[in-house]
């Protein structure tokens, strides 16, 4: 499948199990923890009167508000979920999930997995399929050149292998 495409298609949330399953672990925190515990330090603030000048009160309301915030924002995420199991994928070219070595022009390896926006971190070395190097990588082949324009110019990775793991 060509995922290059999947973006203009529909706004889909591609991820793996595993960063689906943070999604899920964060929701149910935030839903069924952190918000209630909030809900009764606000209740609590709320019953010692002048609310205006009540900072628990106050820093409570701000604090539902966040987590309320957060809440919609996984809910959207987690709706538009599309698991793509990396173990799962097959053939000769470069699709989401894979974990990527590259070689850059100094001779430097480098390995990076493709995965999701939710999950992207580069010190992991976890790259989102829609980033630009993401994006160049996608349904390459091994010994084919990447070409990805970075915030130092234009950095060319030659592809030395992938695995789906």
């Amino acid at each position: 499948m060509n995922f290059k495409s999947e973006l203009s298609k529909n706004p889909v949330n591609l991820i793996t199990p595993e960063g689906y399953k943070k999604l899920i672990d964060e929701f149910t925190v935030l839903s069924k923890i952190e918000r209630p515990a909030v809900v009764q330090e606000v209740s609590a603030a709320a019953k010692q009167g002048d609310r205006s000048e009540n900072a628990e009160y106050q820093y409570g309301k701000k604090r539902l508000r966040e987590i309320d915030r957060r809440l919609r924002f996984l809910d959207k995420r987690i709706s538009l979920a599309r698991i793509v199991n990396p173990q799962e994928q097959v053939g000769d070219k470069i699709l989401f999930g894979a974990t990527v070595t590259l070689k850059n022009i100094d001779g430097k390896k480098v390995i990076y997995q493709i995965v999701g926006e939710d999950e992207a971190n580069l010190s992991m070395k976890k790259v989102s399929w829609i980033s630009p190097l993401g994006k160049e990588l996608l349904n390459k082949k091994v010994g084919e050149i990447a070409v990805v324009e970075a915030p130092a110019g234009l950095r060319e990775y030659e592809i030395v292998d992938f695995i789906f793991k």
